[in-house]
């Protein structure tokens, strides 16, 4: 070994320490009984079905969306031809802040980074050709996660078929927008009123509908730990939990629809041991915090994306290798649904080819490895058990150092999720800048060669079509049917006493657009502007 790549320290990615040997005494005051139990039984550790994937293969999705509904169509009727189980919409950055694609500030974003959807026929040519009650659909959307519900339902109802029958997640997690991400709209209070409303309306009219999933992801994109990640995203979904309890839901009647989303980077045990020890502290805590009784609450679901920040521009070709490690560390924790990045993600939407490569790494880890023959199968590992033990002690000790600040929304205030994100973020690229850390075809074995791949590129005609299609779309409907849609929705906002949910669907029925909507609960609800921390 070279004296350039020389390992002179092992640390997980994190930066936590890594014996050489583990053994049984790593693991004193282990008890498997209570510590793992079986698999699909309390708590969890092994995984929320008895034989796992023996039974029901984990739903392979990959993140799609680019251009107009016209262009997402055609690529999910692309991955669906060739073996994906579920679909995933990514939206382009006006559409996630809450602008429709006329919009002035929308000018040069428009499809750029996602799929446009503005109106009630943008999304029904989204799922043109797409039978609603035999997909599940998930949307990557937060501040106006409750429109693009309204709109979805809206569209399942044009196709004929019940609500009761749609299945699919909704992100509509807000504290990690503000803690991480960084794309809100309105403050906390009136975010968490419409996130509490989504939650009652789907348990009586949409059952099999996520309802929220609770982000770890944007969290460790952010730059933050393993530990970081899993403590955030599991104090996150308990506050949630905790505001449905205080609308007056019962615990059992939202809780089995909470899902969450967590990252799967390139540090393998590390990851594993994350996604186990989440299901054990999300059983434990459900139960003792709020005495959820069924078994659904009980059982953390979660999907998984591998890293997009492990994804280098140089040598892309290596990212598929990356991807592929990540992806089994995800099938060994026990994922329910999985995205794998593409190699070019790192410089541009996918193209086909390498869409379809991302998707075939997740088929032949599931045909050809026999890997998810058995359940939890590390299970019993002194070091992945000393791991996941490891990991379910930071979660307690950031949730003390969060009670002892006033709990999650006092801590935002202080910018305490930011500030630890943050500090993260500056130890690993240093360690990367140091050479303790490494990316081959970066730091190490750079072969310093620009890529030689086909690229995605999304061309201003694409944008001018999506702004033409809105316009003519407000140009044909009645005007004034949508107009007084929205006014009864700020009306019901300004009351607090009224679930906006069915009025949003209201409105996105009588033609009123995403970012009308979103303009009008603006004016009620005001905006959300983060304070500056020095």
């Amino acid at each position: 070994m070279s004296d350039e790549i020389r390992r002179n320290e092992f640390t997980s990615l994190s930066g936590r320490q890594v014996k050489s040997v583990y053994t049984a005494a790593d693991l004193d005051g282990f008890n498997p009984a209570t510590d793992l139990g079986a698999p699909g039984e309390f708590p969890y550790t092994r995984g929320i079905h008895p034989d796992m994937y023996r039974g029901r293969q984990w739903t392979m999705r990959l993140f799609a969306g680019f251009g107009s509904a016209v262009e997402t169509n055609q690529r999910y009727k692309f991955l669906l031809e060739r073996g994906q189980t579920g679909l995933s919409v990514a939206f382009d950055m006006p559409t996630i802040m809450g602008y429709d694609s006329d919009h002035p500030l929308s000018r040069g974003e428009v499809g750029r980074c996602g799929v446009a959807i503005c109106t009630l026929d943008d999304m029904e040519t989204l799922f043109d050709g797409i039978p609603m009650d035999k997909v599940t659909t998930s949307m990557t959307i937060n501040g106006p996660a409750s429109i693009l519900l309204s709109l979805y339902a809206a569209v399942a109802k044009r196709q004929g078929v019940p609500l009761d029958k749609i299945g699919g997640t909704i992100q509509n997690d807000i504290l990690k927008e503000y803690m991480a991400q960084n794309s809100w709209i309105f403050p906390p209070e009136p975010s968490l009123r419409l996130i509490t409303d989504i939650f009652a309306h789907c348990a009586d009219e949409i059952p099999r509908w996520n309802t929220i999933s609770i982000s770890g992801y944007h969290i460790r994109e952010a730059g933050s730990t393993a530990q970081q990640e899993l403590a955030f995203t599991l104090m996150n979904g308990l506050f949630y939990a905790q505001r449905g309890v205080e609308a007056g839901l019962d615990i059992d009647s939202f809780a089995p629809r909470l899902s969450f989303f967590f990252d799967a980077h390139i540090d393998f045990f590390e990851e594993i041991a994350k996604f186990r020890a989440a299901r054990r502290i999300w059983a434990r805590e459900l139960k003792k915090r709020f005495n959820a009784s069924d078994p659904r609450s009980l059982k953390l679901r979660f999907h998984t994306q591998t890293a997009g920040v492990s994804l280098t521009a140089e040598e892309p070709e290596n990212n598929i290798i990356r991807t592929a490690f990540e992806a089994l560390s995800a099938v060994l924790g026990g994922t329910q649904s999985l995205h794998t990045n593409s190699m070019d993600e790192v410089l541009a939407l996918p193209t086909e080819k390498s869409a379809q490569i991302a998707l075939r790494t997740q088929q032949i880890l599931a045909l050809e490895t026999e890997v998810a023959n058995t359940a939890d199968p590390l299970a019993g590992s002194y070091f992945v058990e000393s791991l996941t033990n490891d990991m379910e002690a930071a979660f307690y000790d950031y949730d003390e150092k969060v009670r002892k600040l006033g709990g999650p929304l006092k801590a935002l205030d202080q910018a305490f999720f930011q500030k630890e994100i943050a500090d993260a973020s500056f130890r690993y690229q240093r360690a990367l800048e140091e050479k303790r850390k490494y990316q081959v075809g970066v730091t190490v074995y750079n072969i310093n060669r620009p890529p030689d791949i086909e690229l995605l590129k999304i061309d201003q005609a694409t944008e001018d079509r999506q702004v033409e299609r809105v316009r003519k779309f407000k140009s044909k409907r009645d005007s004034a049917a949508a107009a007084n849609a929205v006014a009864e929705l700020k009306r019901a906002a300004a009351s607090n006493d009224e679930n906006l949910i069915p009025l949003i669907i209201g409105a996105v029925e009588s033609h009123a657009t995403m970012g009308e909507i979103i303009q009008g609960l603006k004016e009620v609800f005001g905006s959300y502007k983060e304070r500056l921390f020095l």
